[in-house]
């Protein structure tokens, strides 16, 4: 971002206007043509300029490297592929001339590799590596010392500028073979001074001494501060690349990306084309011809070959020297076979830096590793080779390099060209499908969901969801946060009810999952499901346990057969929601994955805190909204019962007395129960003190009755209106107003309880019928004070 930011600047410094957004959709192109301007100038040092000039062509084309340098790439690698290359030809530039210069010019590209991309680790164990080789073939000089002490003691202060770098140079054991190379090189010359001033007898017995010191020294060094925690030991990213199988293990996040799976050897061919098989006669080449330049050229093939193998992503520090070699290769056989006539016209010159090494006699260049060529007999009658036999080889060649060239346009075209979020498909008579069903998701939660909306999904999907929907994600590309990602990994292998819960506690609005079974897509969320369990199981291994997704047989099946576990799971529900109501075509099932070639076996999904909101054209991608909280919990339903008391035909005559006519209904049970219903009302408005005032200044009303009560009638005296009428007049509401609420309430309750549980006999209730309780104004019921 800051290289991109930089050039826009410049560019509008210059009056250039251009937008950031092209900046950075044509960075990675441009950093493409440095790149195969470095690889060239590296290749010439290495070998001639033929050599340098296919290698550039190579790289400019070879799928392996254009797949991170199309436009719209806009990623580390597009512009690290360019520092790694021209770093390594500064520092071999170094090595040759011993000079500080350069030595601090591949200082600063270092620290620019350092800046772009957490891969400089190759280069700061490589360079180390090629220093160490040199030493134990008796090949040190004063160019590797100047070279070599230079670039680590300003190459390491120059990295820790960086803030995510910080100590770690000094502080983690993948940056301590630098650090123990540098003090044996030190300790190196020391002895290489003393041999000149010391006999040899007394030479070796401090050799031996010291070397046996020093080494104990060292090693209890590294023992003790690795123990105490100062040094960190190897990160589980680097350390899966000595032990193929301890991501899988111990930190299956690591194994779970597709870049880190371990190469096929279509991958190489499709990436690298006829270059595999011609580079290793370019490694013959150097290997034949060895000096300084050439012992780290092929440090560095073996190297990347073999990383290369374990990791698919690591093929893009492959494809540089590979194109370098390949290039040798074809550079040595055009010479030998087109370069006959030129060399018996022009007799060989001798070498231009022996001419350097004549005119300047102090120069530095070591030539040990330069060999005299002897014309031998076999290259003598090889000299008399007819033209036919020229011209075969020579179309042969150049027929590999244009089916090289077709393999690669073709690779580009098809395979590198098309974003990652449109999938192009090809029906039966040849033409091209497109399928926008990511942007159409991603469109469709810009506009139809809250700014501050949580989205909740795979970390595959971060980074696109935050650039193209503009919403917030739990976890995205950069899977720095182990735990969280297992928190997620957890929620989708869950039952929904746990999976709700850890939901709501990561606040999330809405869940997206990717669905290949309509399309026959097989890079959906089903089929890396698995990594999903054994993440969560890595942090959660109480709650998760991958054994309990497969079958008592061992498989992992989405059918009738498959585990139960896995048919209610979050993540099978919600791709399977409406899919087993869905026939694709008349020769399959309802409900029958194209993915997995299976139909599922749980056809019946519900959801009770999930609803779905958007599913993409061709089912690609579902989205669900979590729905919110009830505001209490929800009770089962249950059979109303309607008769709870059992039935009170008879009062006793205790009970009888003790009761005013008002309270009681001649009306039997049901008239008790409208009493009831009359007397709650009363439980549930306060009652003042005569003249007290409410909150907000208004003041009870007792002298006057209300103003809908009914006027007096002359009734009965045991008639509804008669009570009315009692409990209308001024005494009487005075009256209720003025009691306490505790002495009300006690009261009735007492009134309550008799009227549910007391029985009179039939001669009784016969001779002292009572009123149906009526209500006053204010809709309760009130009890007449007994005479007397």
């Amino acid at each position: 971002m800051i290289t991109a930011g930089l050039i826009h600047w410049i560019l509008n410094t210059l009056n250039i206007t251009v937008h950031i957004r092209d900046v950075c959709v044509f960075l990675a192109p441009t950093f493409s043509g440095l790149t195969s301007i470095s690889t060239f100038l590296l290749t010439r040092e290495l070998w001639n300029q033929g050599a340098g000039l296919l290698a550039a062509c190579f790289i400019a084309i070879v799928p392996g490297y254009i797949s991170r340098s199309v436009a719209g790439s806009f990623d580390n690698e597009g512009i690290a592929i360019f520092a790694l290359q021209f770093t390594y030809y500064l520092w071999v530039k170094s090595v040759k001339t011993g000079s500080v210069f350069w030595t601090m010019c591949c200082c600063l590209s270092y620290f620019y590799m350092v800046s772009a991309w957490g891969g400089y680790v190759f280069i700061i164990n490589l360079i180390p590596l090629h220093v160490f080789v040199l030493l134990l073939m008796q090949r040190y000089s004063k160019r590797v010392y100047i070279a070599y002490s230079t670039f680590y003691i300003v190459g390491l202060i120059l990295s820790m500028q960086i803030p995510f770098v910080g100590f770690q140079p000094i502080r983690t054991s993948e940056h301590m073979a630098a650090a123990g190379v540098f003090a044996l090189l030190q300790a190196y010359a020391f002895l290489q001074y003393l041999r000149d001033r010391l006999t040899k007898q007394e030479f070796q017995t401090l050799f031996f001494l010291g070397v046996s010191l020093a080494a104990g020294a060292v090693f209890l060094s590294v023992i003790y501060l690795t123990y105490t925690g100062y040094i960190a030991p190897w990160s589980g990213r680097f350390y899966s690349l000595w032990d193929t199988g301890y991501a899988k293990i111990h930190i299956p996040i690591i194994a779970s990306v597709s870049e880190h799976q371990p190469t096929t050897w279509v991958s190489f061919f499709f990436d690298l084309h006829i270059l595999v098989c011609t580079f290793p006669a370019g490694l013959w080449f150097c290997i034949k011809n060895i000096n300084d330049e050439r012992v780290f050229v092929a440090l560095y093939a073996i190297s990347a070959v073999y990383f290369a193998g374990v990791m698919v992503r690591l093929m893009l520090t492959l494809t540089p020297v590979v194109c370098m070699l390949s290039a040798i290769a074809f550079s040595n056989v055009f010479e030998h076979y087109l370069g006959d006539d030129l060399k018996r016209e022009n007799p060989p010159v001798e070498d231009s830096s022996d001419e350097d090494d004549k005119r300047n006699p102090g120069n530095l260049y070591d030539k040990a590793g330069k060999v005299r060529k002897h014309v031998t007999e076999q290259e003598k009658t090889e000299e008399g080779l007819g033209p036919n036999i020229k011209s075969i080889v020579t179309m042969l060649m150049l027929m590999l390099l244009m089916m090289f060239a077709v393999h690669c346009t073709w690779v580009t075209s098809n395979a590198y060209s098309s974003p990652s979020v449109v999938l192009a498909s090809y029906n039966h008579d040849g033409t091209r499908n497109i399928l926008d069903d990511f942007r159409e998701a991603y469109f469709w939660l810009r506009q139809n969901t809250d700014e501050h909306a949580r989205v909740m999904s795979w970390w595959d999907y971060g980074y696109q969801i935050a650039g193209m929907a503009n919403r917030t994600t739990l976890v995205d590309n950069n899977t720095w946060n182990n735990s969280h990602i297992a928190l997620v990994g957890k929620a989708m292998s869950s039952n929904e009810t746990a999976a709700y819960k850890i939901m709501r506690t990561l606040d999330v609005d809405y869940v997206l999952v990717i669905f290949g079974g309509v399309i026959g897509y097989s890079g959906d969320d089903i089929n890396k499901f698995l990594w999903m369990v054994r993440i969560a199981e890595g942090e959660h291994p109480k709650d998760i346990r991958e054994s309990d997704y497969f079958t008592p047989q061992g498989e992992f099946r989405v059918d009738k057969a498959g585990s139960p576990t896995l048919l209610n799971c979050l993540m099978y529900k919600m791709s399977y929601y409406r899919f087993g109501e869905m026939q694709l075509d008349f020769r399959t099932p309802p409900g029958f994955d194209r993915t997995r070639n299976a139909e599922i076996g749980n056809k019946d999904i519900k959801f009770k805190h999930l609803e779905e909101a958007f599913t993409s054209e061709h089912w690609l991608v579902r989205i669900y909204k979590v729905k919110a909280p009830d505001n209490r919990e929800t009770l089962d339903h249950k059979p109303r019962v309607t008769n709870i008391f059992p039935k009170q035909k008879y009062l006793s005559k205790k009970a009888t007395k003790r009761l005013t006519p008002c309270c009681l209904s001649h009306h039997g049970e049901a008239g008790g129960h409208r009493a009831i219903r009359g007397l709650w009302p009363m439980l549930r408005v306060p009652y003042l003190p005569t003249g007290a005032k409410r909150r907000g200044g208004e003041t009870w009303s007792t002298a006057a009755p209300h103003s809908h009560d009914p006027e007096p009638t002359s009734q009965a005296p045991n008639s509804a209106s008669s009570c009315r009428q009692r409990e209308g007049s001024p005494a009487h509401g005075a009256r209720v107003r003025g009691m306490h609420w505790s002495s009300l309430s006690k009261r009735l309750f007492q009134v309550c309880t008799r009227v549910l549980t007391s029985t009179v006999p039939a001669k009784s209730q016969g001779q002292s019928k009572t009123a149906l309780s009526t209500t006053t104004a204010r809709g309760f019921a009130m009890p007449e004070p007994e005479p007397g």
